[in-house]
């Protein structure tokens, strides 16, 4: 993967003063160079400005960007951020319309078929990515991004400018784009966080391009369209026909997603998403007489430590070894230890500009730079739970039927340690509904549903707008903070579209949370993980590691200074502390109980101190 940046004023001639604005370029890919620093470039025009730094995967030697071609006496421009998995696909009718290739990578692809099939080409794409175009011709800047999200493009106008960059960081290097946060900001931030609005980058004036859409930045003005969003259609394949047609979609989108031009690894956690991939991919890579290397992550001592629980039923080492049974994988078991964890959560914020999901990202970075010692590209089952309905508000009532987000139903325990004057000029209840109203009123209903089978669809369109989101949020930032290129099958568009109109009964057949994926793919696991409980990602539950927080906590409280203490009440946060820890009962996902909500108050203070933002009233 990379990083892009740039900036666009019609207004403004750039050329006149070069050497500062190509600085600037300088200045905003340099913020994001943890993403790759292989290659780095600038193009800058009368009216434009573009930068890129570069994580080679594909054509190492001759990819670097941005690639310029001069065409019909125009000149076009890409930055590019992604993979893209069908370009073999695309480049035939391209050279029989005359194009020359100079290079063998996927950008040029994009840039020439933008240029041959016009502006929506995006819909020929199978693949993740966020990229700018300049097109010299139309004197116009494009910005798209990918189907699902999975690559970040974060936004700003001022003055008449575009700004652009791959993560928030970047907007903040050109002159005048100052941090600043409000009260909707906070609302984000104890309402609606670790997960973000759509389009929402928290600060003020800073936004996202949304999954599915581009933007059009000319002399004309400034709009967005949506060119691709989720449909609703009656499902008319039999049971036999979806595990075949699934079966299908699945390990084709994982094979596609071995092209590379460096070593493709896999993350092995033991769960049956994770495994699947690792199984294509093996695979994929025996045929070739080559191995493939997998990483399982896991924390120290948490032998001795971890508790059952109805989220986290058991640990996954064992079912990793039943993998490395049946496969010849080249594996490694990673293990982080509970202070690096701690120490992380401030890393976190970093890669991120903003809070995140405490120390299950803090411990997915540190993995990250872990594996990319050994490989460059990743394999991940991201997605696959969102998809085909693995999480428990899929089908427990008390879950499915909440008024709101299930993943995060309780709002008064995210605000256990506010201020209670701050509680009330969050109207946090409030703010949270009308997020949920407004997706829902997005939703695309099918005519004739039941009214379980309508809130089931419901469930499934939250889960792929706002949860699964937050997770593939987390994974690029984790991942590129290191240079890691995390991919994810189970985002193709393809099985998004297919599986949202598949009949709950068919993914649930048997009242098997992900019948249907398992169904689909039994031929490649052993049934001792086939049929194994779903387990998520994997925490510490070393009671030192709270005990670190605690300090760490402790010592912010009594400096009245911290910046978050004008919003934290003290005696709460005390009391608090010498509660016993309740692990089974998460304030988000299925993760986050008692330790991360203090964990994700450091993370609050210190991204307030660290970007000391002009709080706006």
């Amino acid at each position: 993967m990379c990083g892009i940046a740039g900036f666009c004023n019609f207004s403004i001639d750039y050329t006149q003063k070069r050497e500062f604005w190509n600085n600037i370029l300088i200045k905003m890919r340099e913020s994001v160079a943890h993403r790759g620093n292989d290659n780095t470039g600038e193009f800058l025009r009368k009216h434009v400005g573009l930068s890129h730094t570069r994580l080679s995967i594909r054509d190492l030697c001759f990819g670097r960007q941005p690639i310029v071609r001069n065409i019909g006496g125009a000149e076009y421009v890409i930055v590019y951020n992604g993979e893209i998995y069908n370009t073999d696909e695309l480049v035939p009718e391209l050279k029989k319309a005359g194009f020359r290739f100079e290079t063998t990578t996927d950008t040029e692809v994009i840039l020439y078929a933008y240029i041959y099939h016009g502006i929506d080409f995006v819909n020929r794409l199978n693949g993740i990515f966020a990229f700018a175009i300049w097109d010299g011709c139309l004197e116009r800047v494009v910005l798209y991004r990918d189907r699902a999200g999975v690559k970040p493009l974060f936004y700003t106008i001022k003055d008449n400018t575009v700004v652009f960059g791959s993560e928030i960081k970047a907007l903040f290097c050109f002159p005048g784009i100052k941090p600043e946060i409000d009260i909707n900001s906070f609302r984000e931030v104890f309402g609606i966080g670790p997960a973000r609005t759509s389009g929402n980058g928290v600060f003020c004036g800073i936004n996202e391009i949304k999954p599915g859409e581009y933007t059009v930045y000319s002399k004309k003005g400034f709009y967005t369209v949506r060119y691709w969003k989720l449909e609703s259609r009656a499902h008319t394949d039999s049971f036999k026909q979806t595990v075949e047609k699934v079966s299908f979609l699945v390990c084709d989108a994982i094979r596609r997603q071995m092209v590379s031009d460096v070593p493709v690894c896999s993350f092995l956690s033991g769960g049956i998403d994770s495994s699947i991939v690792t199984a294509v991919a093996s695979d994929f890579l025996s045929e070739k007489g080559l191995q493939l290397n997998t990483f399982s992550f896991d924390f120290k001592d948490n032998s001795l430590y971890f508790r059952s629980n109805s989220f986290q039923p058991e640990r996954d080492r064992p079912f990793v070894d039943i993998m490395l049974e049946k496969y010849n994988l080249n594996h490694t078991y990673l293990e982080c230890d509970e202070s690096v964890l701690a120490n992380l959560l401030y890393a976190v914020v970093d890669a991120k500009d903003l809070p995140g999901m405490a120390d299950i990202d803090a411990s997915l970075l540190y993995f990250c730079s872990l594996v990319k010692i050994h490989n460059k590209v990743a394999l991940t089952g991201e997605c696959a739970d969102e998809i085909f309905g693995g999480y428990p508000w899929f089908y427990k009532d008390e879950l499915m039927w909440v008024n709101g987000f299930p993943w995060s139903k309780d709002v008064k325990t995210r605000t256990l340690l506010l201020d209670d004057d701050f509680i009330k000029e969050l109207q946090l209840e409030e703010y949270i509904l009308d997020k949920y109203t407004e997706s829902l009123n997005e939703m695309p209903y099918l005519e004739g549903e039941n009214q379980v089978e309508r809130r089931r669809r419901e469930i499934a369109y939250l889960n792929i707008k706002w949860f699964m989101q937050t997770l593939l949020d987390r994974m690029d930032r984790a991942s590129m903070y290191s240079g890691l290129e995390a991919r994810v099958p189970f985002a193709d568009h393809r099985i998004i579209e297919y599986v949202f109109n598949i009949p709950w009964d068919i993914k649930y057949k048997d009242g098997i949370e992900k019948a249907l994926l398992r169904e689909a793919c039994k031929d490649l696991l052993p049934d001792r993980l086939l049929y194994r409980k779903k387990s998520p990602y994997p925490k510490t539950y070393s009671p030192n590691y709270e005990r670190l927080l605690i300090q760490m906590f402790s010592d912010i409280i009594n400096n009245a200074n911290s910046p978050i203490m004008p919003f934290v009440d003290r005696d709460k946060a005390i009391s608090f502390m010498k509660a016993p820890v309740e692990y089974g009962k998460p304030w988000f996902g299925q993760l986050m109980a008692a330790p991360q909500l203090i964990a994700y108050i450091i993370q609050v203070n210190y991204w307030l101190k660290k970007y000391s933002p002009l709080i706006k009233k």
